[in-house]
């Protein structure tokens, strides 16, 4: 049995209880999949729209333009729809998540197909892990891939004996002409806009931040101020020539804690300098002294030279993420 799902249905607010439904129905998919359903970002953006509704400036601010969809049978949440409107070269982006206890009923397909009416021309939906049923939804609504995402890992501990995958990380040694240190505080924001803009003003979701963005993920749980390392200029250390944010996913029923190199970024007129190596190489010896055994990053499979880079470093592609686009 189908579900009509109707596009003015979408709503850029949502009730603080709603949102809450949401985050739950996203936890449930995920330990189901054994893989997040949809982005961090979107799930900000769940969060900011409930606490947006209490008045929350930072939270109105972050949230944006995003549009949200619920879909409910017989009283009960079993479907989310996020959508990103287009803006500047970049088209709509969507993401969507249903119950495991209501798939089978061709809700997916529904919600797939109003969430890429509702984006416009050249609109894409991520299928995150592309696992076969995201994969059958998108055969059956002649949807094609678009971009890919991959998601990179490598271990952080030492191998057991005999094990010669492990590539033990390499020493860090950090160049004269820059400084190395830690978040200052918000003073350090300004200049970490400045440079993130400018190191992804081509990137969908990563261009383009305000303070806001940096002001939900400072107040987040996983946020940890020694985690984010900057590079910055000898004779003016607060003018920051690049960054790398780290993250820390903490354990579930389901798996360990896990690292992340969650952001990094440099400055187009620092490039070519060896930054990216080195930021991401201090932030590595950080999660791994902090002991974690594991550590992630995602990167655009086109991105070559990250690719290259992080290959270097000891990660592998353990999953891939794919945005789907109508043909």
């Amino acid at each position: 049995m189908g579900v009509s799902v109707q596009v003015p249905d979408w709503t850029t607010e949502l009730a603080p209880a709603t949102a809450a439904q949401i985050v739950e129905l996203v936890e449930r998919a995920g330990a189901a999949d054994a893989v997040a359903p949809i982005s961090e970002q979107a799930v900000l953006s769940v969060t900011a729209s409930a606490s947006a509704a209490q008045g929350d400036a930072d939270a109105d601010a972050a949230t944006g333009r995003t549009r949200h969809l619920v879909v409910e049978r017989d009283g009960e949440l079993v479907a989310y729809a996020n959508l990103v409107p287009a803006h500047g070269d970049h088209p709509a982006m969507a993401e969507a998540v249903v119950d495991p206890r209501a798939r089978g009923r061709g809700i997916g397909a529904t919600l797939v197909a109003a969430a890429l009416q509702a984006g416009g021309p050249g609109a894409r939906i991520w299928a995150h892990g592309n696992l076969a049923p995201a994969r059958a939804v998108a055969g059956r609504l002649g949807l094609t891939i678009a971009r890919e995402l991959w998601q990179m890992r490598r271990p952080l501990t030492q191998a057991p004996e005999g094990d010669q995958a492990t590539v033990e990380l390499p020493e860090l040694e950090v160049p004269a002409d820059i400084v190395l240190r830690t978040y200052a505080g918000p003073a350090d924001d300004a200049e970490i806009l400045r440079v993130n803009n400018a190191a992804f003003h081509w990137h969908p979701e990563q261009g383009g931040w305000t303070e806001a963005e940096i002001a939900v993920r400072r107040a987040a749980p996983w946020f940890d101020p020694k985690g984010l390392f900057i590079a910055a200029d000898p004779a003016d250390p607060s003018h920051i020539l690049g960054f790398h944010w780290t993250k820390v996913h903490e354990p579930d029923e389901t798996s360990d804690a896990v690292g992340e190199v969650y952001v990094v970024a440099i400055d187009p007129a620092a490039q070519g300098r060896g930054l990216g190596r080195v930021l991401t190489l201090a932030g590595l010896h950080y999660l791994r002294d902090r002991g974690l055994g594991a550590v992630i990053l995602y990167t655009e499979a086109d991105n070559t030279a990250a690719v290259h880079t992080y290959t270097r470093l000891g990660f592998e592609t353990a999953h891939i993420d794919a945005a789907y686009t109508a043909r």
